[in-house]
């Protein structure tokens, strides 16, 4: 295989215009997009192939129009390496794709009507973007961290960690490495604090608005997170938030706990714990974001009901 069919091979068919020059004549390139047997979507990039470009084509086409050093980031990157969760079920050749850029970087026309949203930053360094994925982009702990940075919410850009560290795509200590990082960074702060949610058990979004609305708000004890216990008949459970000085449990369902057999075996595991002499309190997720004072009232009533004196 010569160098020209490797790397097409490599980049699914697209290739800069530069690179096709490498081994073919500018009247020979011209003939093939003529004829219909290559295509030119953009200025700068041709594609081997006649007809509709799939997901991979199209990252591949932004991605060599912006040109050798720009990495595809955030969201983009982070569903390529498998992140679950955020706009994976809308095809990339749909948009938005999320490219980072070197400082300086002069504005493209965005190819075959996509929505491409650049991030230049100083930043973005060799050691950021992985040596061997491709199409090139960013390390899975960058690219979530800038997901988390650019998304509109708070709420959205901890979920986004959450979800990295859940999913086991990183670690806590990766994502507090790029985040220490030297350089104005939007929501640094609340971020670090969410690692430490997160590394402390909270890995579902509902358990980091149960700590950042019920216990810092309203000045809760620190309960221990994703508490692991034995039952009558010695399965390993798992307790969301657990105060253990004053025997108190509380769980925050999400949707998945509406489900008749979840339903059931929820109430078979807290039946044991009230056995074994806890309050178990439930609350749904969406009351611990809309009504959290209401949260917080009934959990300090149940821990001064078990002495509690704060």
């Amino acid at each position: 295989m010569d160098s020209l069919e490797r790397m097409i091979k490599d980049q699914e068919g697209v290739i800069s215009v530069n690179n096709a020059l490498t081994y073919l004549t500018d009247s020979q390139l011209r003939w093939k997009i003529g004829s219909g047997r290559w295509q030119r979507p953009c200025r700068g990039v041709v594609v081997t192939q006649s007809g509709a470009l799939t997901d991979l084509q199209v990252l591949w086409t932004v991605l060599l129009q912006w040109g050798p050093k720009a990495a595809l980031g955030g969201l983009t990157a982070a569903r390529l390496d498998k992140l679950t969760g955020f706009d994976d079920r809308v095809p990339f050749r749909r948009g938005p794709v999320y490219l980072v850029a070197p400082p300086g970087s002069k504005p493209r026309p965005a190819p075959l009507g996509l929505q491409v949203i650049v991030h230049r930053s100083r930043r973005l360094s060799e050691n950021d973007v992985h040596p061997l994925r491709q199409p090139r982009r960013t390390r899975i702990a960058r690219s979530l961290v800038d997901a988390a940075e650019w998304r509109k919410t708070d709420r959205g850009a901890m979920a986004i960690l959450a979800a990295g560290v859940q999913q086991g795509l990183t670690r806590v200590d990766d994502l507090r490495t790029v985040l220490r990082r030297p350089g104005p960074m939007r929501r640094r702060g609340l971020l670090l604090t969410s690692l430490g949610d997160i590394e402390g058990g909270a890995q579902a979004l509902s358990e980091l608005d149960f700590t950042e609305k019920v216990i810092r708000q309203f000045s809760l004890p620190d309960p221990s997170r994703q508490v692991g216990r034995r039952d009558s008949r010695n399965r390993q459970r798992w307790i969301d938030v657990a105060f253990e000085p004053w025997k108190v449990m509380v769980e925050i369902d999400g949707a998945q706990h509406m489900q008749p057999l979840q339903q059931w075996d929820d109430m078979d595991r807290d039946n044991d714990f009230v056995i074994g002499g806890y309050q178990v309190l439930r609350f749904p997720a969406w009351r611990v974001r809309q009504d959290p004072g209401h949260v917080a009232k009934t959990i300090l009533a149940a821990l001064r009901q078990a002495g509690y004196e704060g």
